[in-house]
């Protein structure tokens, strides 16, 4: 980050109160109110439950030059867009009116929080979501479709299987304008794309999950072990 920009974000929160305001403890989720400059983030405050792999970060992005509230899901992470703003009192209104809610759906499944498209494509009532394993090929369950994750631009998670010990993942998800199931990896956090879980309704989606999602878990162990000396010593 810019010295400029540091020294903008520095005057512009000198004298902002706000984060003391704010609970020790919210719905779980631990504050850290330590400022931490990382990349083009200037990061504010955090809250963070690390029990359930979740946090809520209110920072400055030097890109866009907007102050901004990036939530992460486990291996997921992507900005609420109803905080985007580049004005720091308005970014406050929207924190003192929001965060409190965003940081209790977090740590509870809120079946309201869920779209009425996803309620129709009967995703939360997928019989699937009783029969997929808790752990499968050393990946965990972190998100099953009777309870989605609402991200960005339309889409939902509705399948997560995550091994934390390698930041390795198989995430399906459903995208509300495109009416679209798909999916992606991560390995050693880093996105890995594959178009071969793309399809339309749940009974295709189905189908393919039965034939390629374990020789895709353990495509995904495979990389992550190879690449794990490289992650950690290059």
């Amino acid at each position: 980050m810019k010295d400029e920009t540091i020294a903008k974000v520095q005057e512009e929160t000198k004298d902002w109160n706000y984060p003391q305001e704010l609970p020790a403890d919210c719905h779980g989720f631990q504050l850290d109110r330590e400022v931490h400059i990382h990349d083009d983030m200037y990061d504010l405050f955090t809250y963070e439950n690390k029990a359930l792999h979740k946090k809520a970060v209110a920072y400055f992005h030097e890109e866009t030059h907007e102050y901004k509230l990036r939530v992460s899901y486990g291996l997921i992470t992507f900005c609420r867009i109803e905080y985007i703003t580049s004005k720091l009192e308005v970014f406050e209104q929207q924190l003192r009116k929001e965060l409190e809610r965003t940081l209790a759906d977090m740590a509870e499944f809120n079946p309201e929080s869920i779209c009425s498209i996803v309620r129709d494509k009967e995703i939360m009532t997928w019989d699937v979501a009783q029969r997929l394993p808790q752990e499968l090929e050393g990946f965990q369950l972190f998100v099953r479709p009777d309870k989605p994750a609402k991200i960005t631009n339309g889409s939902y998670i509705i399948i997560d299987y995550v091994d934390f010990t390698y930041a390795s993942s198989f995430t399906a998800y459903y995208n509300i304008f495109r009416d679209e199931f798909f999916a992606e990896a991560r390995i050693w956090n880093i996105p890995d794309v594959t178009y071969d879980f793309d399809s339309h309704e749940l009974p295709e989606l189905e189908r393919l999950l039965h034939e390629k999602l374990v020789p895709r878990l353990q495509e995904i162990r495979r990389r992550a072990i190879a690449e794990k000396d490289e992650v950690h010593y290059t």
